[in-house]
């Protein structure tokens, strides 16, 4: 099951304001205005509570806590903590009423906070190549190589778990600065470690990625983590239980959880891109059933019409009618935000015209933000080609580690690249120089190096 995230914003701005419960007056004596109460709540980055995804915030506690605050007529005051300590002790402080994450209920936290709201309960799972000869019972892992991440609660349970068995677990703990729980996961994927094990919904959303992965081999017992408040918010808790119980309520939330936990986000994630075009586009040939509207717009681009293409097919393989698990829509996955950005109706986007329009000038907004900072225009190509898939705060943000950690802003390739990369992990997107928080840098560099691939492809054709 999942975890709950929590980050508001308030027409696009963070609000930053007064203490719950305290009553606003505007206006005269004669014709007082009662204003919305202010809910200070706080929470941490990350794949499951809280993220930028193309210029829009999401998340499974985020959009839970949205609707929350919402529905109570509560203005969302949102603080992003660096760390689950941090994030309890501005609980236990009265800095804010709400943390909205998953605190786990164990006796050290259970003396500081009181936990309200829905009752997360996870396990850690095995995650190994789904097939016949997958394990199915703890035995069996007794002559097999498990990777985690060392000194984790993953480490802690899997050396209990060789002692409970005689031993025999060949247990291979991984520095946390070289590799994480997603980098782990994607290397069994690809096959390059036999197993790893994590909790089950970083398993879940990870399983949304790769479909071909095993993970229903449980080895530990259940944990339980909900939501908490101040010891002295009786009332909030209250106010939160009931709301959680409600019968709509669940329902919208079983939608939010189908949403980030077992929609697809890959659907082709395993063929070549370029193998996938069939490698019949003959020189001078058509390559899409778009190719009219990409060349007609790639002139507000500043850029030759195949990379249009290029974009199109690895977001879509030239669907218009797909809309992807964030909301992004069309043959170029363009998102609601971004059109409205651009000058373009939302409800334009199933335009395919509009939709490679949008693209087009999103691309030039692009080039034009990059500009200064990628002066080379070769080079800057792949900078925008990663702000179009992630959106150009992650790709500023990865500028900004790539020079303090001594490698060149200015170079994608092994440089910028690689501080994309570095935006998955706590101890990054939590310094100082990152203003965008937590995303998933390898979806970025993976895309810049398919979407390269095409073009090369569709300018050789």
């Amino acid at each position: 099951m999942k975890k709950w995230f929590l980050h508001i914003s308030l027409l696009g701005m963070f609000v930053f304001s007064v203490t719950c419960g305290t009553d606003n007056k505007k206006g005269s004596a004669e014709n007082e205005e009662k204003q919305p109460d202010t809910l200070h709540v706080a929470t941490l980055y990350g794949p499951t509570s809280y993220f930028n995804y193309r210029g829009q915030e999401m998340g499974f506690d985020y959009e839970n806590v949205k609707r929350f605050a919402a529905d109570a007529g509560y203005i969302l005051d949102l603080k992003v903590a660096p760390n689950l300590h941090s994030l309890i002790n501005m609980v236990a402080a009265g800095d804010v009423e709400l943390a909205a994450y998953p605190i786990p209920v164990i006796e050290e936290y259970n003396k500081l906070v009181k936990h309200c709201g829905y009752k997360e309960v996870t396990w850690q799972v095995l995650v190994q190549p789904d097939g016949k000869d997958k394990i199915t019972d703890v035995t069996q892992l007794v002559g097999k190589t498990v990777y985690v991440e060392k000194d984790s609660k993953y480490h802690f349970r899997l050396n209990n778990l060789d002692k409970e068995l005689g031993g025999g677990i060949n247990i291979i703990p991984i520095n946390k600065d070289s590799l994480i729980t997603e980098d782990l996961i994607r290397m069994v994927e690809l096959g390059e470690i036999p197993l790893t094990v994590v909790d089950s919904d970083i398993a879940e959303l990870n399983k949304s990625y790769y479909p071909r992965l095993d993970i229903d081999m449980k080895i530990s017992l259940d944990q339980y983590s909900s939501w908490a408040v101040g010891y002295d918010l009786d009332s909030l808790a209250v106010h939160i239980d009931t709301w959680e119980k409600r019968r709509d309520n669940s329902d919208i939330m079983k939608e939010i959880y189908k949403k980030y936990f077992e929609i697809s986000k890959n659907p082709a994630p395993y063929d070549d891109p370029v193998k996938s075009l069939g490698l019949n586009i003959k020189k001078g040939g058509r390559i899409s059933p778009y190719d009219g509207s990409f060349k007609k717009h790639a002139p507000i681009s500043g850029y030759d019409w195949r990379l249009l293409a290029a974009i199109g097919f690895n977001e879509s393989r030239f669907d218009n009618d797909i809309i992807s698990w964030a909301g992004a829509q069309g043959v170029m996955q363009i998102m609601p935000i971004t059109a409205k950005a651009l000058g373009i109706d939302s409800s334009d986007l199933s335009n395919a015209d509009s939709n490679i329009l949008a693209a087009a000038k999103l691309l030039k907004k692009l080039d034009t933000s990059l500009a200064d900072k990628v002066p080379d225009a070769d080079e800057r190509l792949r900078f925008v080609i990663a702000a179009y898939n992630c959106g150009l705060g992650h790709i500023f943000d990865s500028m900004a580690l790539a020079e303090k950690y001594g490698l060149d802003s200015t170079k994608w390739l092994g440089n910028v690249s690689e501080a994309a990369l570095m935006k998955s992990r706590p101890q990054y997107y939590n310094d100082p120089v990152v203003k965008n928080g937590y995303f998933r840098g390898r979806e970025t560099t993976e895309f810049v190096d398919k979407v390269m691939s095409v073009y090369s492809y569709f300018m050789s054709s």
